[in-house]
């Protein structure tokens, strides 16, 4: 995810924090101190930290339960909205996702039994007084913590209680259609949870509604392409007619092939063995912008980690490359020689063809 950096490695998993959760950071103090001073606005922004520490631990607990099944969670991020956690893929078993899922809210169970075993209490006046320093610290934690747990229940997708749905609905149907079911469940909870954000003017809930209902509907075409790609192979869908760059090139030369070609991703290719890189359009426009000299090497933007793959690939292996970043996938034959590669647009242009 851009504009976020890094906090560390925790459990496997890289903790990254959005800058946008340092404005909610900035805001939240900035109203406390207005409204109460220095106290209050230092109350509010411990409150608020341990408030995303409950939050992290939450998505440590999709994270490890995914580990179980042999999914890595390369990294989690932190949003004003919540944390992300970014698995590899999301297990096809109907009950291990039922469990992934239900990890996160568990997490928040847990901590409330603890919280309240510390003396912590969740009486329901706490509700209404949820931002009031007037309020034990503990006692706020108890109580979002159930709120925490309750609310990723909702039946959402793709949240904790949609995947749970899509879950149990994949015992009854093919995935792809649960899939389908699930997120127009989630976009339809969505609407309603933008209005009340509109109604209520809190402009979180406005925001958890947009990101569910366009996750939602990103996810199930997601799925409805992994679907569709288990039966094709690398070479249905590979790019054969390319301009390609040698490593003699400039990034004047290199400007020159965007400018004459249709090409976002252009091979660097060296009579033996072959593929060296690939250089991007945007690698390119970036180093353009920055007023490196047109006469500087194409190689200086090449992007050398270029997986490469089989004819006889499946294209499923293919979009797990893309999804971990490449910009494009080689496609070689025995000999090392590339024959062609694959973009995620060829990709989805070949689903259209194909009527997916």
């Amino acid at each position: 995810m851009t504009w976020s950096f890094s906090l560390g490695r925790l459990l496997g998993s890289e903790l990254r924090v959005h800058v946008t959760f340092l404005l909610l950071l900035a805001w939240v103090g900035f109203a406390a101190y207005s409204a109460g001073g220095l106290p209050a606005a230092i109350d509010n922004l411990i409150f608020v930290l341990a408030l995303f520490a409950c939050v992290v631990a939450h998505e440590f607990g999709h994270a490890l339960m995914a580990r179980r099944y042999g999914i890595k969670t390369p990294d989690i991020t932190l949003l004003p909205i919540g944390g992300l956690a970014r698995l590899e893929r999301m297990p096809e078993k109907p009950m291990q996702e039922v469990y992934v899922a239900l990890a996160g809210p568990a997490v928040n169970i847990v901590i409330w039994i603890v919280l309240v075993a510390l003396g912590a209490g969740t009486p329901f006046e706490t509700f209404a007084q949820i931002d009031s320093p007037g309020t034990g610290l503990l006692d706020r934690l108890a109580y979002i913590n159930l709120l925490l747990a309750a609310f990723n229940m909702i039946p959402a997708f793709p949240m904790d209680g949609g995947r749970v749905f899509r879950a149990l609905l994949c015992l009854r149907m093919d995935r792809v259609k649960a899939t389908r079911l699930a997120a127009i469940g989630g976009q339809i909870v969505a609407i309603g949870l933008g209005f009340l954000g509109l109604s209520t003017a809190n402009p979180i809930l406005v925001l958890i509604a947009v990101f569910v209902f366009i996750a939602a509907n990103a996810e199930s075409q997601d799925v409805a392409l992994r679907s569709a790609a288990r039966r094709v192979l690398a070479r249905d869908a590979m790019i054969t007619e390319f301009h390609a760059l040698s490593p003699s090139d400039t990034l004047s030369t290199a400007a020159q092939a965007v400018i004459h070609t249709t090409q976002h991703e252009f091979p660097v290719l060296e009579d033996d063995p072959g593929l060296l890189g690939f250089v991007t359009r945007d690698r390119l426009f970036a180093a353009l912008a920055s007023d490196q000299p047109r006469s500087t090497s194409a190689l200086s933007v090449m992007d050398a980690d270029i997986p490469s793959v089989a004819l006889t690939t499946g294209l499923e292996e293919v979009l797990e490359h893309l999804h971990k970043g490449a910009p494009a996938i080689a496609v070689v034959t025995h000999g090392g020689r590339m024959v062609g590669y694959i973009t995620r647009e060829n990709i989805g242009e070949l689903m259209v063809i194909q009527g997916r």
